[in-house]
């Protein structure tokens, strides 16, 4: 069913992309969409001030300290404090959809499938589990 689901948000993708069907035009827009949403990101650090980035170097212990996936995950931080408001979850959600859908558009140019994608993604994190580091 999840397969339908992104095969036809794909195909929509492809139906409703008139003025970008170059690929220099798709690969400037998905890079501009991913700076919108960087944007976001800081516009909801400054301007509305939901959330704040508190960031410093990640203390990881040293290699005599011995530590196991659970703990080193624990010493590793995301250097978000707080949570995005409404609007600025509304504004996120928006900016990473037109960055999906870009990132579509470029499947499609490109003749790959969205979903084949995903699921391989998906099965090399599994097999690989903690270990996949990234």
């Amino acid at each position: 069913m999840k397969d339908i689901i992104f095969d036809d948000f794909q195909n929509a993708v492809n139906e409703s992309l008139l003025r970008h069907t170059s690929i220099l035009d798709i690969i400037t827009k998905l890079q501009e969409s991913n700076g919108r949403i960087n944007r976001a990101i800081a516009k909801s650090v400054t301007d509305c001030g939901c959330i704040k980035i508190c960031a410093e170097k990640q203390n990881l212990p040293s290699e005599k300290d011995y530590m196991d996936m659970s703990q080193l995950r624990n010493c590793l931080k995301s250097h978000v404090d707080g949570k995005l408001c409404l609007n600025c979850r509304e504004i996120m959600e928006n900016e990473i959809g037109n960055n999906l859908f870009y990132l579509a558009s470029l499947c499609n140019t490109l003749n790959l499938n969205v979903y084949d994608i995903l699921l391989r993604e998906y099965n090399k994190i599994n097999t690989l589990g903690k270990y996949s580091f990234r």
